[in-house]
């Protein structure tokens, strides 16, 4: 198992390597977590999990399933969120308090951990946050209480780019409990930059304090895989290129589908209207709360800013929420988000249905689409749907691909399919550029370079497999 001593310490590429690097091995072998909060999710067999357990699935070669993540936590707001269990929303745990709602997650969790031992080699857990969490310890689901019922051997990591990296190792393991301190069999520091002399003898020191030896030092690198939650800063080569601009709204979604553009434009996240000038696309992601993250677009002057481009030719694509907002009009019969007007850019209306879709989908777009989105007529692309939004047409809105998953009104495209700008096809039709390298490629050079760090040796003994 992966521990960490806080969030974004590397929890998810530690784990997303050792995956690989025990199916290149030829192990069967499956990631899991137990409970994951994020925004940023993907279709699988049987629902939704985290974006990190579909890229540690393909790092291991497996097909993703719901029980690698049973429980998927989706921010709604600062005390709000939508419980998501073995792919689909529970809404009466949902409801619950932070602390009611263990007990009726910890069945799914111990059923799947369970059918993951069965089937494969090796399961590779990842933990969260931090295990030594003790204001959460009566709660956990992911850490001390995952590894106890794996009897699973435990990797610390910490973020060393941070400051304090030693101090974050020895003050989590001295706050563990004495069981969950006696799996603890490595530490790995992460994100290192410069000589790694340097560190002398701090690492021989804390093994002596603590008996657990520092089996790894990670330099800083880009890894070029999307984030877990979130979006990390967007990577740029310094090559002229295209600048497209996501707007950041506070509860955006799916952000990890805009990685791939960073290889074939310049991308920047947009908080206001200045974030906006010189771009030639603006996106209005995916929202975890369309009527919520549209209110704040308009509280700094994005919605006025938005229009203005499109009066201009710029072009502007909406996904899922982002579509939704474009159009005309949120309805919400069922409290499911909330009611009010949208940017009136799309002749569309959304209503909020109470049961979310969740669906792999391919995207056909129609012939003869207008300037300056005609590149994509005729083309297909394999995305996801993940919405409680149900959008139609009102008025003379042309489609813009078939089965009701898109309209265009002159530069505006509005998508309910996630996924599209993720197609090398598409990004070629739009950009000029394909992607340097694919995805299954940049598993294999994170992969690289972590087992080139860190006691390759060590971890196969942990599972046997040396």
């Amino acid at each position: 198992m992966v521990q960490g001593t806080s969030s974004w310490a590397g929890k998810s590429l530690m784990t997303t390597a050792i995956c690989r690097h025990l199916a290149r091995k030829g192990l069967r072998v499956a990631p899991f977590k137990a409970q994951n909060m994020s925004n940023n999710a993907r279709v699988v067999n049987g629902g939704e999990i985290g974006v990190a357990q579909y890229l540690q699935a393909i790092a291991a070669r497996t097909e993703p399933d719901v029980r690698m993540n049973p429980i998927l936590v989706k921010p709604e707001g600062m005390t709000r969120s939508q419980v998501v269990v073995l792919g689909k929303p529970d809404q009466a745990v949902s409801a619950l308090p932070w602390r009611d709602r263990a007990p009726h997650l910890w069945p799914a969790v111990i059923a799947s951990l369970r059918a993951l031992l069965a089937e494969y080699e090796v399961v590779v857990l990842e933990g969260a946050g931090s295990p030594a969490e003790i204001n959460l310890m009566d709660c956990d689901l992911t850490n001390i209480r995952a590894a106890t019922q794996a009897d699973a051997s435990v990797l610390l990591v910490a973020d060393i780019d941070r400051g304090g990296a030693f101090a974050h190792l020895y003050g989590t393991w001295g706050l563990l409990p004495d069981e969950a301190r006696r799996r603890l069999k490595g530490f790995i520091l992460n994100k290192f930059r410069g000589d790694p002399a340097l560190l002398v003898p701090a690492p021989e020191r804390l093994t002596a304090m603590t008996g657990i030896p520092v089996v790894g030092v990670v330099p800083y690198f880009e890894h070029h895989l999307p984030d877990e939650d979130g979006a990390a800063t967007p990577i740029s080569d310094g090559t002229p290129a295209t600048v497209v601009a996501v707007i950041r709204y506070p509860f955006a979604s799916n952000l990890d589908e805009f990685k791939a553009l960073e290889q074939v434009a310049l991308l920047r996240w947009a908080r206001s209207a200045v974030d906006l000038e010189g771009a030639r696309l603006l996106v209005l992601p995916g929202s975890k709360h369309v009527a919520s993250d549209l209110a704040w677009l308009r509280s700094v002057g994005l919605d006025s800013a938005v229009a203005a481009k499109a009066r201009v030719g710029v072009r502007v694509l909406g996904v899922c929420g982002g579509l939704q907002m474009l159009g005309q009009r949120l309805h919400d019969p069922y409290r499911v988000d909330g009611a009010g007007d949208g940017l009136a850019l799309l002749a569309v209306e959304t209503t909020f249905e109470r049961e979310k879709l969740t669906r792999r989908a391919t995207i056909r777009f129609a012939s003869g689409l207008p300037v300056p989105w005609s590149e994509l007529s005729n083309r297909a692309v394999n995305g996801y749907e993940i919405r409680h939004g149900r959008t139609v047409a009102k008025g003379a809105t042309r489609m813009a691909a078939t089965d009701g998953l898109g309209w265009i009104e002159g530069p505006v495209l509005g998508l309910t399919v996630h996924g599209v700008l993720e197609s090398p096809e598409i990004l070629i039709a739009l950009f000029g550029r394909a992607p340097a390298y694919s995805l299954d490629a940049t598993i294999d050079r994170l992969t690289d370079v972590v087992m080139r760090n860190i006691d390759a040796r060590f971890i196969e003994e942990l599972v046997g497999c040396a």
